[in-house]
């Protein structure tokens, strides 16, 4: 079950501390999807102080933003739901036809919760 200050730690960690120059580049480099990640992890052992959910947040958060991972769960969703269908090939897993600002939104969607899951199940068992 999750939490409401496990959410709003989320929602902290990811909106309100992530800088314009994190969320910029940390699809690009390293270093601010590191800065990124150790900083919204970082929130999350003030609400739980335990080590191992620390470092499976923060190392999970990293690869899933630095990386777009989201992407590909949307990607795998999309092609199972019409694996004939246009290419979902493209920066957010959706087909290029779809509105940019509906792709980018459904994705942002996503994003959170791959997050939110794996934070609550950090938090819960470790």
């Amino acid at each position: 079950m999750i939490s409401a200050d496990q959410l709003l730690v989320h929602l902290f960690g990811d909106y309100i501390f992530q800088s314009d120059w994190m969320a910029q580049n940390k699809t690009k480099a390293f270093f601010p999807a590191m800065i990124h990640a150790t900083v919204y992890s970082l929130l999350f052992l003030v609400f739980r102080p335990s080590l191992p959910a620390f470092g499976v947040i923060l190392i999970t958060h990293f690869f899933i933003d630095r990386y777009r991972l989201a992407r590909f769960m949307v990607m795998a969703k999309n092609w199972l739901g019409s694996p004939h269908a246009e290419s979902f090939n493209t920066s957010t897993g959706y087909p290029a036809s779809s509105p940019a600002w509906l792709a980018v939104w459904l994705l942002i969607i996503a994003d959170n919760i791959l997050h939110i899951v794996i934070n609550g199940l950090a938090l819960r068992f470790l």
